[in-house]
């Protein structure tokens, strides 16, 4: 369930906030988002915010949503980025530029943190490289399983030219397998396998498996491993995989790949081919 477009889009389009700052903003959305009687414990918090190039006196504010949401019998608590844009006294959950079609919720993301490049997901290239690449990826992603591996190889090639980070990015809603698929990944990168994020991409497993046994053998029979279910529930697992999800809730990653360059999210995702190698 996504807050804020189910809740908010309509409310929002064109409404007066006065000449808003920071926090005439966070009101404004916890007036009109709290008015739900299905939401409880609201939290928004303004991470960010973002000239928009082109788009003369627009801010893009880069928002974090946290609630409690009643849905029938059950309670779900969650927890949602996205992107408002302000100018003066309008705010809008969407901007699209008429003149070229661009929709800038698409292209707009906040700059990668340095303090997200941790040497754990860093899978090729020296550290010092000229270009930082980030990728953020579903394995059972059917777009990433053509491109993550074809990229990855080819930076892999030039280590320094291209540091490439990698953060596990499971959409647990369309592949539930991609879950315990990832964290197998860790827990084999962890015990020293080599061209790990490569290969995980040639498991044959069904997106929809859920028996975590099935994915584990699916896994060692690619990898010659001997993994086992309890592997996935090591700390050090957990601890890397929260890590990755926390970055991928930090720079407000909503599909797979998306990627980074030098800082900037990639939309054509190509931008590593113009780069002149050595």
């Amino acid at each position: 369930m996504l807050l804020m477009p189910k809740l908010s889009a309509t409310l929002l389009l064109c409404a007066s906030l006065y000449a808003a700052n920071d926090a005439d903003v966070v009101s404004f959305l916890k007036k009109g988002i709290g008015n739900n009687p299905n939401i409880s414990n609201l939290q928004i918090d303004i991470s960010g915010k973002q000239n928009v190039s082109g788009m003369r006196g627009w801010q893009a504010y880069f928002v974090s949503i946290e609630a409690d949401v009643k849905q029938g019998s059950e309670n779900r608590h969650l927890n949602q980025n996205g992107t408002y844009f302000v100018n003066g006294d309008v705010i809008a959950p969407e901007l699209v530029n008429l003149k070229t079609g661009e929709r800038y919720n698409d292209t707009i993301t906040p700059a990668f943190s340095p303090s997200y490049y941790n040497k754990e997901n860093l899978i090729s290239g020296d550290v010092n490289a000229k270009n930082k690449v980030v990728i953020f990826s579903d394995p059972l992603c059917p777009f990433c399983r053509r491109y993550v591996p074809e990229a990855i190889s080819y930076m892999a090639k030039y280590p320094k030219t291209f540091a490439v980070y990698y953060y596990h990015f499971p959409l647990a809603q369309l592949h539930p397998a991609s879950v315990a698929l990832s964290k197998a990944a860790i827990a084999a990168e962890q015990s020293g396998v080599d061209n790990v994020t490569f290969k995980m991409y040639q498991v044959d497993i069904n997106p929809n498996e859920k028996d975590e046994q099935k994915i584990i053998d699916a896994f060692n029979k690619i990898f010659k491993t001997k993994l086992s279910v309890a592997d996935l529930r090591r700390s050090s697992v957990v601890k890397q995989f929260d890590f990755d999800q926390k970055v991928v809730h930090g720079m407000m990653v909503n599909g797979t790949p998306t990627v980074f360059f030098n800082g900037e999210k990639d939309t054509k995702k190509m931008k590593y081919k113009d780069v002149k190698v050595q």
